[in-house]
This record gives structure tokens, sequence and C-alpha cells, in this order.
């Protein structure tokens, strides 16, 4: 057994990160109404932006999760600004499906160099599920002077589901933004 506590420790270790979990609101009922080939092409363009403004800040793209994704970043400005440029850019082009989104960070175990568990993770999935469409959320202690690119809303303390405290909430936006 000690064997087994001592392999655990060598494959996981503990980091700082950033998470972000984004999707398609409304995806579901798109699909069921509107058939496969319009799903697909909203799915093909939805990753094609992902995967251009996530390459183009230094942003990990960690999986795609059907009309979903999971972003990674060891800075959290990077990766904020990550995200509302995506959620931007979907809305600018007229998409069907507007995006929302939830941010989160924090020190998090790391295993096999690829898989992240913690309380990071799992409010920010929480954070995405919560949010309304063309909405970012975070915690309010995710705002910094370097998201020069970002503005916020306060939207005061949220009970999260699996958090035992309330979170001061922001609402994350590009400046100027009308949603």
């Amino acid at each position: 057994m000690a064997r087994m506590g001592e392999a655990a420790r060598s494959i996981g270790k503990r980091v700082d990160r950033t998470f972000a979990f984004i999707d398609l609101s409304g995806f579901t009922a798109f699909m069921d109404t509107e058939g496969d080939g319009p799903s697909v092409d909203v799915i093909i363009d939805f990753r094609a932006v992902v995967r251009r403004i996530a390459g183009d800040k230094g942003v990990r793209v960690a999986k795609f999760l059907g009309d979903g994704a999971m972003l990674v970043g060891v800075e959290p400005e990077p990766l904020v600004e990550t995200v509302v440029e995506i959620e931007a850019c979907i809305d600018a082009a007229g998409s069907v499906l507007p995006l929302r989104a939830g941010i989160a960070r924090g020190w998090v175990l790391l295993i096999e160099g690829e898989d992240h568990i913690g309380d990071a993770v799992n409010l920010a999935s929480r954070l995405c599920d919560k949010a309304q469409p063309h909405e970012v959320l975070a915690p309010a202690s995710m705002v910094s002077d370097l998201l020069v690119n970002t503005g916020h809303e306060g939207l005061g303390p949220h009970q999260i589901n699996g958090f035992a405290e309330p979170i001061e909430l922001v609402r994350l936006a590009s400046p100027g933004a009308t949603h």
C-alpha cells in the first residue's frame, strides 16, 4: 500500500493555473431543430475561433467538450483576454448560438502532466453552467490591473454548488460590450 502512495506522489504535483469552460448556449435545442449538418457547421466554426484566438494568446485548449471547451493558462490575464475575445468574436460573426463562460484560478493537482483536479477547475465549470448567453463569469479575485483589455461589472456574492461560502462574482467583457 505504501508503494501506491509513493507512485501517486510521483505522477502528480500542485500547480497554479487558470481555467475556463466555454459553451455554446442552446446547442442541444439547435441540434434538435436544425439537424446534424448545421450543427456540425456551428461546431467547426466555434472550434476554429477557439483554436485561433487561444493559439494567438498562448492559451492551451485542454479539450473540446462537444459544443464547449476547457482552456488552461499559466497566467490569468492571457486566458481571461482569450475568453473575452472568443465571446466577442463569436458574437460579431453573427453566430446563431451565443457563448457563455466561467473562469477561475487556483492551485490544483496536475496528474500525469495533463489532467487537472481541484476547486479552480470545478468553480470554472460551475460558473460556466451559471452564466447566461453572452456572459463570462469569474470570481472578483480574478480582477487585476493587468486586465487592460477587459472590463468588469461586480455581481455581488453568489452561492455556488459545491462551495461552502458565497463567492463574490464579476461579469467580464470587452470594453464597450453591450450585453
